[in-house]
């Protein structure tokens, strides 16, 4: 008999023949990145579309809130808001910036978009401090000294300023600060009173820079001096009142020394 072939003996070396792989198709790198590319642009102009194209994302309703003396109504009206615009296009600083110059007794406010469809208006009011009184109307003044509004009838708890300079160190203040820097120190005054006291402050006297004292009801008088160390004087005289809560008359003008008499 004849032996095995050559190619028999090779086979039994290296076994049974071995399954081919199959080879997966793959995209070149250039195509993938193409195909990227191209999902990328759709999505984008997909969104881009609607933000700004579709009826899906518009403005059609504007919310306020915070407001005490001014109505939802006008803050609305002075916003004036595009409604039926793409929300994402409203300029919500141009809506902050036209509140401020309508509605002066605005102090701040916080412009947001509420999706899908709302722009909400967080009002900050200014809240007066003191009352000047002109030409039987008071101007309203906020801490800041901000003269932001002017009513026929003074609101109540806020005092009022009288300017009354003595006869000579009164001139002389009136002189070299001038009638408006005695009225910043009295705003300073009333805006760094407790609480408490400024709700019981019926007016603030001036009569010159280091002489400013005030008209508490009752019938009670505090002698502040100047419009210098406000907290401290405003803590002196919390503690005063609460240590004599009869006396009649307050000092903390020196607010390292507090005095009060009489009952």
């Amino acid at each position: 008999m004849a032996g095995p072939t050559t190619a028999e003996r090779q086979q039994k070396k290296s076994g049974p023949p071995r399954p081919q792989r199959v080879r997966r198709l793959r995209l070149p790198r250039s195509r993938t990145l193409i195909v990227v590319l191209v999902l990328a642009v759709l999505l984008t102009a997909g969104g881009v579309w609607v933000l700004y194209g579709s009826q899906w994302l518009r403005l059609e309703r504007v919310t306020v809130s915070g407001t005490r003396v001014l109505t939802p109504e006008e803050v609305r009206e002075a916003a004036d808001a595009p409604v039926g615009a793409p929300l994402i296009s409203v300029d919500t600083d141009a809506l902050e910036d036209r509140l401020g110059a309508k509605l002066p007794r605005i102090d701040s406010v916080e412009v947001v978009r509420s999706w899908p469809h709302g722009i909400g208006l967080k009002v900050t009011e200014r809240k007066p401090v003191l009352l000047i009184e002109k030409g039987g109307k008071f101007v309203e003044v906020d801490a800041k000294g901000v003269r932001f509004d002017t009513v026929e009838r003074a609101p109540k708890g806020v005092p009022h300023l009288e300017l009354t300079p003595d006869h000579e160190n009164g001139a002389a203040s009136l002189r070299r600060f001038g009638p408006d820097r005695l009225r910043r120190e009295a705003v300073r005054v009333a805006g760094d009173l407790p609480e408490a006291v400024a709700r019981d402050t019926r007016n603030v006297k001036v009569r010159s820079y280091d002489s400013i004292s005030l008209e508490l009801s009752g019938g009670r008088t505090v002698a502040w001096g100047s419009g210098e160390k406000g907290p401290t004087k405003a803590s002196a005289l919390l503690a005063l009142m609460k240590t004599t809560p009869k006396a009649r008359h307050f000092d903390v003008s020196v607010p390292t020394a507090p005095a009060s008499s009489g009952s």
